[in-house]
């Protein structure tokens, strides 16, 4: 039977149906409550073709393949998220477990700036730290996590030359650095680095040889050239860009009776 592509859904129903379809059986990932995005990919790969991912909410292990609505939850500490808790976790204890069993961990990257090297910046916007003209939360394990995961997805709600910049003032979590496939294992960084990077017009890449951003799809709606016009650097541009894979409609039922009941990423 053909696939049977949905013809509602948002922008954020596709980026989280990407999400999901890239994530793989048997992964290892914790479920932020501050990505609402990611974290309905990461939930829609769970419910779909994922019932061995090791989910991890609120510093607890969790399995919601039988869950019928998954209710929502505003913090990543917060108490009812434990609901679903088959185990409790501090940070050390998961990543042995990930070791353990020989899973793959996966992560979830945000930059107040990101540079065509896929490092990024969650500290603060200016170049002296003393006075930074705008502070961001910082990195918050970022930097650890994305040293030490198998991969990672930055992910970004905005698409603007004031995010995509030349050089980060500060770089929270390093990429590829100044550029090059070998940047990450001259620092002795044992993780595969960013994967992708997913953004309300298009979802780009890295290309194999110096690690450049490359632009890998566009979304319905958006254009090659209003990538590169809120990009404040050159993107590598394939000569066929392909359009994102639209979402299913199963996938739309599922994120909509299931997983956002609320409709935050209608909104």
């Amino acid at each position: 039977m053909p696939t049977q592509y949905a013809k509602d859904y948002t922008v954020k129903e596709l980026v989280a149906a990407f999400i999901a379809n890239d994530l793989q059986d048997g992964v290892g990932t914790i479920v932020g409550a501050n990505l609402p995005v990611p974290r309905a990919g990461v939930l829609l790969a769970h419910l779909t073709h994922g019932p061995n991912m090791r989910i991890i909410i609120s510093f607890t292990r969790t399995n919601l393949v039988k869950e019928p609505v998954l209710e929502p939850f505003d913090f990543i500490t917060e108490w009812r998220a434990s609901r679903w808790a088959e185990a409790y976790y501090v940070h050390s204890e998961f990543i042995d477990q990930i070791k353990r069993f020989g899973m793959k961990e996966v992560f979830f990257v945000g930059g107040l700036q990101i540079d065509r090297y896929g490092n990024t910046n969650l500290l603060g916007i200016g170049r002296d730290y003393k006075r930074l003209k705008f502070r961001g939360p910082g990195g918050i394990g970022a930097g650890d996590k994305g040293a030490h995961c198998e991969y990672y997805y930055i992910y970004t709600n905005s698409h603007t030359k004031r995010t995509f910049v030349e050089r980060c003032d500060f770089v929270t979590v390093f990429g590829w650095g100044e550029g090059g496939k070998d940047a990450r294992k001259k620092l002795g960084i044992p993780g595969a680095g960013p994967r992708y990077v997913i953004t309300p017009l298009c979802i780009m890449d890295f290309e194999e040889e110096m690690k450049r951003m490359r632009l890998k799809s566009i979304h319905p709606g958006s254009s090659v050239d209003q990538v590169v016009e809120n990009t404040g650097f050159e993107l590598i541009i394939p000569e066929k860009v392909p359009t994102t894979e639209l979402p299913t409609e199963e996938q739309i039922q599922i994120l909509r009776n299931r997983i956002d009941v609320e409709g935050i990423l209608r909104r």
